[in-house]
């Protein structure tokens, strides 16, 4: 779907998102996140995710202590952006999987621009295959902000579209965080070029 068009029919719903989060976290790989912005239209091709557990499943997830001020889209209806700060800098995507109570979500953390190049690059700073290779560059590539927090991705300007599917799909450790390491919650695309440097032994 690389610089077509994305019909309303065609967009992902919410029995998408309903699922186990580590299943959907899978599918995502693939999938074409477009956001149209006041810039002109963006798309990208998601390559690289992490699955977070629900409350009370997963030490790293910021869910697992139950409902909060600052997680409570975690915890609402599934195909909604769960964005936060990390380290006071970068704007982290998130999408929030199962039903409902759940608090399960998957982080955003590599893509392959398809649209909106001179957009993403001009943000970035840089062009090429480091444009949103890693959680806060993806974020500032598409210009995220809190007040997406709780967006939905069911309609509206930012939404998840069907793409070209991973010829294969490898895991590996979650990165970045200090707690719940040994999950294998961590998807990405081997044959992207778009998955961020940090690539922990198989």
């Amino acid at each position: 779907m690389s610089g077509g068009s994305y019909p309303a029919r065609a967009r992902l719903g919410e029995d998408f998102f309903a699922r186990p989060v580590e299943t959907v976290a899978r599918e995502l790989l693939g999938k074409t996140l477009v956001h149209r912005d006041p810039a002109g239209r963006i798309a990208l091709r998601l390559v690289e995710v992490e699955a977070y557990l629900g409350e009370g499943e997963d030490a790293a997830s910021h869910a697992h202590r139950g409902p909060t001020a600052r997680n409570r889209h975690m915890f609402e209806t599934p195909g909604r952006l769960y964005v936060y700060l990390s380290y006071g800098v970068h704007h982290l995507l998130n999408v929030v999987c199962e039903p409902a109570g759940r608090g399960a979500a998957v982080l955003l953390r590599g893509a392959e621009p398809l649209e909106g190049q001179a957009i993403l690059s001009r943000r970035r700073g840089q062009a090429g295959t480091a444009i949103a290779n890693g959680p806060g560059k993806l974020g500032q590539a598409i210009a995220a902000v809190l007040g997406w927090d709780g967006r939905t991705l069911l309609r509206g300007e930012t939404g998840l579209w069907p793409g070209l599917a991973p010829r294969q799909i490898q895991s590996s450790p979650r990165i970045g965080i200090r707690r719940a390491t040994e999950k294998r919650l961590r998807f990405f695309d081997p044959d992207s070029r778009c998955v961020s440097r940090a690539r922990p032994a198989l």
